[in-house]
């Protein structure tokens, strides 16, 4: 059996002005896909992989109309060139927003379906904070999404998936896919699967698959910084008894439903100010302080200082900050040396829309790399170690920290920007509390415009009933 495989992997928010461009992306083409380690479990697979491009990105702005258009012409005609096919696998995001264009994925998806025609079996893999459209939908017969966020599942979501695209290559059986929109839309602070009601709403997931009618059963929280006429929960069935299926779907959205209001965050919450106050009275450490709406995994710029400032204003000692997206000020950084002290103007490089900070700065660190993107510089400000980075980038693991000569456990506080903490940053956390932020991944999703948001929409509408209704993929009908 021949499969081919490719995807675009973003999460965008559309309150994000920075544009997502190919410099953002770690792109993998043709062989090399299969030695990589995102997709090196293919060769376990009894198929023929035809791998033609993926394209990755962490969560940002809107990505670039014509960077989009040429990635898909590219994976089209990768796939032309590989005909005939039995399979294709799609491993995407689910949230990508291209420049003045809605539904993203649904184009590119049904752009794949119009090339190879009915009879081919097209199965993608999502993460549980992508939106689905009956554009999407349509275009698929298998589809499931992570279960857990923090993301820990991410190779089993794309084992499963292609498991289910082979089962069905080898035994003739095509599946189906139903969905049922729910009409919620909450930030993954507060469904993270780690917390109830998530973790116990998610666990029936397991539940609900049974071999002889549910393939998988998966739910999407759904992308909320995303004002887009998809953006919703729902449920999503793959499967081939559609009385099973609709079971399942309408269960699924109800039981999703009935919970709404029991969404809360995981962790203690506060403004800035109470945040940097408790982490410094704290007489456990290390304190780690998550910067939410400025969160870059999350679709945040990656640039505000206001939690660097008010650090500052306390004299914090004991401090890690990481980091500060700010290519100027790494490159003053990195002109002036370990040991020197400089002047700094750090932060709103990207979005000035927040408050920068001028400082007097000691360099410390810099690390060594070809790539004057990947420059990443330390620089202490009295008690504080701060990381300034040369692009948007996240600070999750222990050896982000540590090849940058910092000691995460031994620091009194770590702050990163981020929402809910990291698998490897969670487990050291003593405590761990997040700030309520500034940002355009703002954690008040309430005070957000929305424009193209379907409506009403619980949280910020509050006044209305829902039933499910289950909705079925043109190839099901």
């Amino acid at each position: 059996m021949r499969i081919a495989v490719a995807g675009l992997h973003t999460e965008c928010s559309t309150y994000n002005p920075v544009i997502a461009r190919e410099a953002d992306f770690r792109v993998l083409r043709g062989p090399a896909m299969l030695r990589d380690q995102y997709f090196d479990f293919l060769t376990h697979f009894p198929a023929e992989f035809i791998t033609v491009l993926h394209a990755r990105a962490i969560a940002g702005g809107a990505v670039e109309r014509a960077l989009y258009e040429k990635w898909k012409a590219e994976i089209l005609e990768g796939i032309r060139a590989a005909l005939p096919l039995d399979g294709i696998y799609l491993a995407m995001h689910g949230a990508i927003f291209v420049d003045g264009m809605f539904d993203a994925e649904g184009d590119f998806i049904a752009a794949v379906r119009d090339l190879v025609g009915p009879d081919v079996v097209i199965a993608a893999s999502y993460d549980l904070h992508g939106n689905v459209s009956q554009k999407i939908v349509d275009g698929l017969d298998i589809f499931s999404t992570y279960r857990t966020a923090p993301h820990i599942d991410v190779p089993d979501t794309m084992r499963r998936v292609v498991t289910m695209l082979v089962r069905a290559l080898r035994t003739g059986v095509r599946p189906k896919l139903a969905w049922a929109p729910v009409p919620v839309l909450l930030p993954g602070e507060r469904t993270s699967t780690q917390d109830e009601p998530a973790k116990s709403f998610y666990t029936q997931l397991h539940e609900i698959e049974e071999p002889t009618g549910i393939w998988d059963a998966s739910f999407q929280v759904g992308y909320v910084w995303a004002d887009e006429p998809r953006a919703t929960a729902c449920a999503v069935i793959t499967g081939t008894d559609k009385a099973t299926m609709e079971a399942a779907a309408t269960k699924l959205a109800q039981d999703y439903w009935d919970v709404r209001e029991k969404f809360v965050f995981g962790m203690e919450t506060g403004s800035i100010e109470d945040c940097v106050d408790r982490a410094i009275a704290s007489t456990t450490y290390p304190v780690v302080l998550a910067e939410s709406g400025d969160n870059p995994t999350g679709g945040g710029v990656g640039d505000r200082a206001e939690v660097l400032a008010a650090l500052i204003a306390k004299n914090a000692r004991g401090v890690i900050f990481a980091g500060i997206a700010d290519r100027a000020a790494t490159e003053a950084a990195y002109a002036a040396g370990v040991g020197a002290t400089l002047p700094l103007h750090i932060g709103a490089s990207l979005d000035p829309s927040s408050t920068p900070v001028d400082v007097s700065a000691e360099v410390v660190f810099l690390l060594e790399t070809e790539n004057p993107l990947y420059r990443e510089a330390v620089v202490r400000i009295g008690g504080i170690d701060l990381v300034l980075t040369a692009r948007r980038r996240p600070f999750h693991n222990i050896l982000d920290f540590t090849k940058l000569g910092l000691d995460p456990h031994g620091a009194k506080i770590i702050a990163v920007k981020s929402g809910y903490l990291s698998p490897e940053l969670g487990p050291i956390a003593n405590p761990g509390i997040m700030a309520l932020s500034p940002g355009v991944v703002d954690q008040f999703v309430e005070r957000t415009t929305r424009n193209h948001t379907p409506r009403p929409s619980f949280p910020f509408d509050r006044d209305f009933t829902f039933v499910p209704q289950v909705k079925w993929s043109a190839l099901a009908k």
